[in-house]
């Protein structure tokens, strides 16, 4: 009964708002363009709010998973008209506070002791609010600038209703679309089920926090602020204030100096780095999410907040993933095949030249362009479209990677639209699969395995006496095997022999039978053959028998 409220609530914002409106009648078949034109949301007066501003209050009304849709749609201005995008991005930092006292009433709570107690300061306008969590700025005793995150009241079960929703239209496109199968809609929606309920325990994404700090630490590339534990709970989180200019504003980090071209190339190499290197990415970066530190302008870092979604991939994943990819670089469109069909990613039974030729047709235009001149979205639709001829599955484990890498190129978009995806990028994953596959890869693997080798040593004449032991065993089995296998040979042979004396007792004794009743049946046994000698060697082999 909660989802059907849901539903009807869903429906109830998207009639308010004249979300009808925003769809270009001018793609659809003229069916669905007269049924739009006869619907009766046309009754209601569109109101004062531009387009942009409907659809970002329709998604603020509907909560923190259609927000999320919204931030991700406002990287890409490709895809959105300009006022939209606009619109949109204040959804990443800028959705309606809750009231500061039931911030203060979390705090205190969660910390068993006054605000006053916690912090020296503490800012009652939160600095950012988002779909999850929003944002204060405070001081510790210490002297020490911090930020205190803290998530919003009743938001989980606000989440649970849409998730049960989700997977409510997961399954109705499973039985209305048997196509779907392949797209896997209820993994996808467990997957994001998972991500989402992760970001509500604010312990794992300072946990996370932590990690991705100690994977870039004195790096050049990317700054994580630091965790105060102490004051962090599962619905609390205090760190290290930080400064910079949100990487969204453009003109600001131009007017500052920056090094754009450094500062897009930075981002595509934080964003490999973190797949392949460290098997571990931060899976939310939205520009809301991400500043820049300008102190030193030719060399621009970057700054990372909110891990509260992070990813990792299987070792066999990210090996496909990386040999795809630079299968797609250097235009091996039979190797990115044979990939697909050998990691189970298309159905069986398909022929590797016919889906090269159809991945060639949709990837060949995008090479040699700039980063302005391609749509990674369309590119992305183009195969899915491609693929589907193939039966080919979407990849859930895969997915939260690939709404990563969107978010990166409309990011990358924004800050140095003439940036070549392919030149930066190939070069990392090259020397990642020689430092795999090489010999400095396999020297430390083996320097990997080594403690566990020996510590293993002393066990070896034990191993070596088991091994012994085991082998011994198997010999004797297999004497065993082959004296039963003999038995069995020479009992068949046995047994035909014991078949064929019977059969031949039986022929005599029926021909003594025969003999006796009628002599001129049997022509050939008249004269010293009597009946009674046939019949009594046959009597004689069946007791014999």
């Amino acid at each position: 009964m909660g989802r059907f409220y849901r539903a009807l609530r869903i429906t109830w914002v998207v009639v308010r708002y004249r979300l009808d409106t925003l769809i270009p009648q001018e793609r659809l078949p003229w069916l669905l363009v007269l049924l739009l034109r006869l619907n009766p949301m046309r009754l209601i007066p569109v109101g004062r709010y531009t387009r942009g501003e409907r659809l970002r209050l329709t998604l603020e009304e509907l909560g923190p998973i259609f927000i999320k849709f919204g931030q991700m749609l406002s990287t890409r201005r490709d895809l959105l008209p300009s006022d939209v995008a606009d619109e949109l991005k204040k959804l990443q930092d800028q959705v309606p506070p809750f009231p500061a006292e039931l911030a203060r009433k979390t705090i205190e709570h969660s910390l068993r002791m006054p605000v006053a107690e916690a912090f020296a300061e503490f800012g009652a306008e939160p600095l950012a609010s988002a779909s999850v969590a929003q944002v204060h700025t405070a001081r510790l005793h210490t002297g020490e600038e911090v930020v205190v995150k803290v998530i919003r009241p009743g938001i989980k079960q606000v989440i649970r209703k849409d998730i049960q929703l989700l997977y409510m239209l997961a399954r109705l496109t499973l039985k209305l679309v048997p196509d779907a199968q392949r797209l896997h809609p209820v993994e996808v929606v467990a997957d994001y089920e998972v991500s989402l309920m992760d970001e509500l325990d604010l312990q794992k994404e300072a946990a996370s926090t932590s990690q991705l700090k100690r994977n870039f630490q004195n790096s050049p590339l990317l700054y994580v602020p630091a965790i105060h534990w102490s004051f962090t709970r599962r619905n609390l989180m205090v760190q290290e204030r930080i400064y910079g200019v949100p990487v969204a504003e453009v003109e600001t980090l131009k007017a500052r100096g920056v090094n754009m071209k450094k500062l897009a190339e930075r981002g595509v190499e934080i964003f490999f780095t973190q797949v392949f290197r460290d098997n571990f990415f931060h899976a939310d970066m939205h520009p809301g999410n991400i500043f820049v530190d300008t102190s030193l302008p030719e060399s621009p870092r970057y700054i990372a907040i909110d891990c509260g979604i992070v990813g990792s991939l299987s070792m066999e994943d990210q090996n496909y993933l990386a040999r795809n990819l630079l299968a797609f670089f250097e235009q091996d469109y039979y190797e990115v095949a044979r990939l697909h069909i050998e990691s189970g990613w298309v159905g069986e039974g398909t022929r590797a030249n016919e889906f090269a030729a159809a991945i060639r047709a949709v990837c060949e235009p995008i090479f040699e362009k700039p980063l302005k001149d391609i749509s990674f979205g369309q590119v992305l639709l183009g195969l899915f479209q491609t693929a589907r001829r193939f039966n080919m599955e979407v990849q859930p484990q895969l997915v939260l990677l690939q709404k990563t890498l969107l978010n990166i190129e409309g990011l990358g978009r924004q800050l140095y639209p003439d940036l070549d995806l392919w030149t930066t990028a190939k070069p990392f994953l090259e020397n990642w699969m020689k430092q795999r596959v090489g010999p400095r890869g396999i020297l430390l693997k083996a320097k990997e395995k080594l403690p566990d080798w020996l510590e293993q040593i002393p066990e070896l004449p034990q191993l070596a006496h088991e091994g012994l032991s085991q082998f011994r065993n198997w010999q004797q089995d297999h004497l065993e095997q082959r004296r039963l296998l003999r038995d069995m040979r020479d009992e068949m042979i046995a047994g035909r022999r014991r078949n064929g004396q019977l059969l031949l007792a039986v022929l005599l004794l029926l021909m003594a039978l025969v003999s006796g009743v009628g002599e001129q049946l049997l022509p050939l046994l008249q004269g010293d053959w009597q009946p009674w000698v046939l019949g009594g060697i046959g009597l004689l082999l069946l007791l014999r028998r």
